[in-house]
């Protein structure tokens, strides 16, 4: 009888246990753990057009080769399905999967790390049970041997890695501490737009270092400063203009490109209102990598020269006959619709890489709730040579009191090698 008895208290136990678990993933959990997750961006580097969410499958180009992102779905076989909780923020925090191996750090866990607690629960119990579990197998790197062994990246962590999570500054706001949290962590914008180190780090991981968030070039385009910097940063960029991009890929005078266009569309268009204002207010904090640069004089002579046909500088003939239709003469475009030239802070850019390549390129606008028209800009590496686009950005780089260096005919050849790896990427993206 006593031995039932214990049997039945066994059985009880387990069995408040496993409600008390179940009654943890509750919908409101797995609903916060999604708003992560798309703060996060994770669904752009694990998917690819035609398969799955989260399946994996993306091409990622490394200096030593090519890697492949990898299932995050439950599957148990081909995903994350046999992740504990410990596994799981083990992996986003340090960059070592279940199995012990390093993760490459094209996986910003040099920014998830800053993740908190709260949050990392809420992102596992979206994972685990907000996501289909989907059968996919996973693609080895094209890295060949011995560059492919993942011990050395232990190494890596040693040098340039800080697993711990975001310590919030106690001088500062509540909703500055969120932008900053939101910035450094989730959205990992230090990926793209922090310059990079001879081992690939980045130089920076936050604002205490000086090249934070300074600007940095990754697979042909230039992600531009995000400091004050008058000319080339958000120096001139109210914080309801941050928030507008953020929001919907555009504003008056600028527009999403490149990789941004797919962070709108898959991650900031979702952001609430108070997370996009604070995330606005942290940039906007941030001091000028360059505090004495001026902005963009005013002084134009360009619109005058256009206007009364004058076309004798390098580039504007080839500016009359390809752009002006939608940037116009005065380079100042048309409103969340075709983005202004002048004073452009993308443009004036000392990298000229996302000049050179969206005239090679062409691109389009983030769709979005809020924009749902995604315009299209047309390529132009097929119509113009390697001198006419230099000679079209240089034009456009020093047009309407723009200043910023000449592009030459050998920084197009350059870029224009990476356009078959391009359309590739692009095809993946695609959704």
């Amino acid at each position: 009888m006593k031995m039932t008895c214990l049997k039945w208290l066994s059985l009880l136990t387990l069995f408040c246990a496993l409600s008390s678990a179940a009654e943890d993933v509750s919908p409101e959990l797995i609903s916060k753990g999604k708003y992560i997750a798309t703060a996060g961006d994770c669904v752009a580097c694990h998917s690819i057009a035609g398969k799955e969410s989260f399946t994996g499958g993306l091409k990622m180009m490394t200096p030593v080769g090519a890697i492949y992102s990898t299932n995050i779905t439950p599957d148990k076989a081909t995903g994350i399905g046999e992740y504990t909780y410990d596994d799981f923020a083990k992996a986003l925090r340090q960059g070592v999967a279940k199995d012990g191996r390093h993760l490459y750090p094209a996986m910003p866990y040099t920014a998830y790390a800053k993740v908190n607690d709260e949050d990392m629960h809420a992102l596992y119990a979206y994972m685990m049970h907000g996501v289909t579990a989907v059968h996919a197998e996973n693609r080895k790197s094209d890295i060949p041997w011995p560059l492919n062994m993942r011990w050395p990246l232990a190494l890596w962590n040693l040098a340039f890695h800080d697993d711990n999570a975001y310590a919030a500054d106690t001088t500062k706001s509540a909703e500055w501490n969120r932008g900053a949290y939101l910035v450094q962590g989730l959205g990992h914008c230090g990926t793209c737009h922090t310059p990079r180190g001879i081992a690939y780090q980045e130089k920076s991981l936050d604002q205490q270092g000086k090249t934070y968030l300074t600007g940095g070039t990754l697979e042909g385009w230039h992600a531009p400063d995000l400091t004050g910097n008058a000319k080339s940063g958000l120096g001139s960029w109210s914080n309801e203009d941050i928030a507008l991009f953020l929001k919907t890929g555009r504003t008056n005078t600028s527009a999403a490109f490149g990789s941004m266009t797919d962070v709108v569309e898959h991650s900031t268009q979702y952001l609430s209102q108070a997370d996009l204002a604070a995330v606005a207010s942290y940039l906007k904090s941030l001091p000028a990598s360059a505090p004495d640069m001026p902005s963009a004089p005013s002084a134009d002579t360009t619109t005058a020269a256009l206007i009364r046909g004058d076309i004798s500088v390098p580039g504007s003939r080839l500016y009359m006959d390809n752009c002006s239709g939608c940037h116009r003469l005065d380079g100042k475009g048309y409103a969340k619709t075709f983005p202004s030239l002048a004073g452009n802070s993308a443009i004036l850019s000392d990298d000229p890489s996302s000049v050179i390549s969206i005239v090679l390129r062409g691109g389009k606008m983030a769709v979005t709730k809020e924009a749902v028209t995604g315009l299209a800009m047309p390529d132009f590496a097929w119509r113009l040579n390697d001198q006419q686009v230099a000679d079209l950005v240089t034009f456009i780089r020093n047009g309407w009191g723009n200043q910023a260096p000449a592009v030459s005919a050998d920084q197009v050849a350059k870029l224009r090698k990476d356009l078959p790896k391009a359309a590739e990427a692009n095809k993946e993206k695609s959704q």
